[in-house]
C-alpha cells in the first residue's frame, strides 16, 4: 500500500472534505485488505478457538456461522431445549459435536475457550455470569439482560472474573458505522440535534410468527427447563417456546430486540453514554396471536448535554405492519446536514445544507404587507448589508459510502471478539457499553406498560 493512500486513510477523521469516490475506493478497500490479511493468517494450534453455541435458534445458528468465518475457530458443542435442533447441528456440523440440553454440561468443560448465548433473552444474564465464573469467554446476544435490575451484577461478574466479554450488537463493528462516526465527529453535519430511527417489517416472519416443527411437544421441548427461570409457571405451548420473543416473560419485545439495535448506533456515533429521559407509548395492532408484548412502538428519548455531545432528542419506532414495507433507517440530523444510514447500516449518505449568511428578506415575509416605500427602502438597506454571495444558500454535494461487496460486520464482531481473546485487547463492546444500550432500550417497555416517563441515570446505569 503507498504512502500516499496510508496518510490520506489515517486523515479521515479529521476532514470533512471528502468525496464519494474518494471514500468508497480508498477506506473501503484499505478495510478490504485489512480482512484479507486477517484472514490469510497462518493460524498455529496454540490460536485454535473453541467454541460452543448455547440455544440454536435463528440467532445461534447465524451467530455460529458468523464465528466460523474466523480463521482459527472450532465448533466444539451445541446446547438446546428442543431435540431437533441438536439432530440439525450434527448434520451441518458432524457427529463429533457435543451436544446437551444442559449448559452447565458446556460450562463444565475444560476443553471450550469461549460460549455463544444466544438463548431466549430470560437466560442471558444467569447463563454469562455462570459462564465467566467457569472462565469462558463470552459472546452474549442483544439485550445483554433480561431486566434492568440485571446488568450492574454482571458488569461486577465481569469486572471481578476478567473474562473477555461481548455483547452482540454488531453495529459497532460495521465499517459503515466507523466511518459515518468519523464524519460525525470531525463536525460534517454541524450540531447535533435530533436522531430519527426505525424498523419497519410488513411479514408474518418479521413479526416473529417463526415456523414450528411437527414434532414439537414435551417429549422434544425441554419445557421445564425453559421456564425454570419463571416464578409463574404455564403449561406446555408451542408458541411460547419458538415464539419467545413475543412473550414478555422470556423475551424483550421489540424495544429488546430492536431499539437495543438502534441505541448501540446512537451511542457510538455520539460517544454518549446514554439518555436521562424516555417515554413510550404502544399498541397490539395486528398481529394479536397470544403475544402480550406491542407490535407498534413509539419512544421518545432525551441525551443531556455532555463534554461528548450537545442535548439532543431521539424518536425510536418499530413497526410491524407498516405499509412502507421492510425498512431501517437511522437518520442523525445537525445544523449543517444529515447523516442517513440505510438498511443495517451497511452504508450512509451524507446530504448537507447550509444556511444562507443573510437572513432571507420577501417570499414568506412581511415585506409585502408594507408601503411599497418602506418595501424599497428595506430592499436597499439589505442589499447595502449583504452581498449577492451573502444571499445564496451554499450548493453541497452529498457524500455516499457503501462497504465493500461482500462485507458482513457480524463476522466482523466476532472476528473483534476473537482477537480480543487472542491479544487481550479490549472488546468493541463490553459489558459497560452493552448495558447503557439495553437498559435505555428495556425502559422503553417499562415507560409503556406503567404509562409514565422513565428517568435514567446514565452515568451510574441506574433508573432514578
Amino acid at each position: 500500500m503507498s504512502s500516499d493512500r496510508r496518510k490520506f486513510i489515517k486523515q479521515l477523521g479529521s476532514t470533512i472534505i471528502l468525496t464519494s469516490a474518494g471514500l468508497t475506493t480508498l477506506a473501503a478497500q484499505e478495510e478490504h485488505e485489512r480482512r484479507i490479511l486477517q484472514a490469510e493468517k497462518r493460524i498455529t494450534p496454540n490460536d485454535k478457538i473453541r467454541i460452543a453455541t448455547i440455544g440454536m435458534g435463528i440467532m445461534g445458528y447465524n451467530d455460529t456461522y458468523a464465528a466460523l468465518q474466523s480463521p482459527g475457530i472450532e465448533l466444539a458443542a451445541c446446547c438446546d431445549l428442543y431435540k431437533g435442533r441438536l439432530d440439525r447441528a450434527k448434520e451441518l456440523y458432524g457427529p463429533s459435536v457435543f451436544t446437551t440440553g444442559d449448559y452447565r454440561e458446556i460450562l463444565n468443560r475444560k476443553d471450550i475457550d469461549a460460549v455463544i448465548i444466544a438463548t431466549s433473552d430470560n437466560w442471558h444474564s444467569r447463563i454469562a455470569t455462570e459462564a465467566m465464573r467457569n472462565g469462558k469467554a463470552v459472546y452474549s446476544e442483544k439485550p445483554m439482560v433480561h431486566y434492568i435490575s440485571e446488568g450492574l451484577d454482571e458488569i461486577r461478574t465481569q469486572k471481578e472474573t476478567k473474562a473477555i466479554f461481548q455483547v452482540g450488537s454488531q453495529r459497532i463493528s460495521s465499517i459503515a458505522f466507523q466511518k459515518a462516526k468519523e464524519m460525525f465527529q470531525a463536525g460534517a453535519i454541524g450540531k447535533i440535534n435530533t436522531i430519527q430511527a426505525s424498523f419497519n417489517r410488513q411479514n408474518a416472519l418479521g413479526a416473529w410468527q417463526y415456523t414450528i416443527p411437527l414434532d414439537a411437544s414435551p417429549q422434544t421441548v425441554d419445557w421445564e427447563r425453559f421456564q425454570a427461570t419463571e416464578k409463574i409457571k404455564h403449561p406446555y405451548e408451542s408458541n411460547r417456546f419458538f415464539r419467545w420473543r413475543n412473550y414478555r416473560e422470556y423475551g424483550t419485545g421489540v424495544a429488546g430486540d430492536l431499539f437495543v439495535h438502534l441505541l448501540t448506533g446512537i451511542n457510538y456515533l455520539t460517544n454518549s453514554k446514554g439518555p436521562d429521559k424516555i417515554f413510550s407509548i404502544a399498541d397490539l395492532t395486528y398481529w394479536k396471536d397470544g403475544r402480550n408484548v406491542p407490535d407498534v412502538m413509539t419512544a421518545v428519548i432525551h441525551y443531556p448535554e455532555t463534554q461528548e455531545h450537545p442535548a439532543f432528542q431521539v424518536s425510536l419506532q418499530v413497526n410491524f405492519i407498516s405499509g412502507e414495507g421492510e425498512r431501517t433507517s437511522t437518520r442523525v440530523i445537525g445544523s449543517e446536514g444529515v447523516i442517513d444510514l440505510s438498511g443495517e447500516g451497511d452504508g450512509f449518505t451524507i446530504h448537507k445544507n447550509k444556511m444562507a449568511v443573510a437572513p432571507g428578506i420577501g417570499g414568506w415575509d412581511s415585506l409585502l404587507t408594507y408601503p411599497g416605500s418602506m418595501q424599497k427602502a428595506l430592499m436597499d438597506d439589505y442589499n447595502k448589508k449583504y452581498s449577492a454571495a451573502d444571499q445564496q444558500v451554499p450548493k453541497l454535494d452529498p457524500v455516499t459510502y457503501m462497504a465493500p461487496e461482500g462485507y458482513n460486520a457480524s463476522n466482523e464482531h466476532f472476528a473483534n471478539f476473537f482477537d480480543s481473546m487472542r491479544t487481550g485487547k479490549a472488546v468493541v463492546e463490553d459489558a459497560e457499553f452493552g448495558f447503557r444500550a439495553a437498559a435505555p432500550a428495556l425502559a422503553c417497555n417499562d415507560s409503556y406498560f406503567q404509562n409514565k416517563t422513565i428517568h435514567w441515570d446514565p452515568i451510574n446505569m441506574k433508573i432514578l
